[in-house]
């Protein structure tokens, strides 16, 4: 299987797939930090991140927002001092997408750089 962070984000339509629980429980194991919350109904990937200090924690935001915009893709960042708190979900769908997968994946990229 190609490396989860080196696949490709198709286009979210409004009629897409939810991801299937078979493929969401085969995937999991390749971004094992990041958890699934339900959150007001909707399916969502969420992980904590630590930094030293607000502004490591706002530059690595910056690199997400980056990885994001590249994919028109936006997550939930939440940045404050020492954390930065990342919950990716298509809106579209209201739930999870393989992209919500994949971008998780390379936002551990970002974080391991």
């Amino acid at each position: 299987m190609t490396e989860l962070s080196e696949q490709g984000c198709e286009a979210c339509r409004a009629d897409a797939p939810l991801i299937s629980e078979d493929e969401l429980r085969r995937l999991m194991p390749a971004i094992p930090d990041w958890q699934v919350v339900v959150v007001d109904g909707v399916m969502q990937l969420r992980r904590e991140f630590g930094f030293k200090n607000f502004a490591q924690a706002m530059a690595f935001s910056n690199q997400v927002g980056d990885i994001a915009e590249a994919e028109d893709h936006h997550p939930a960042i939440l940045t404050e001092w020492g954390k930065v708190t990342i919950t990716w979900w298509s809106h579209k769908i209201r739930g999870l997408h393989k992209n919500d997968l994949i971008m998780a994946a390379r936002t551990d990229q970002v974080y391991a750089a």
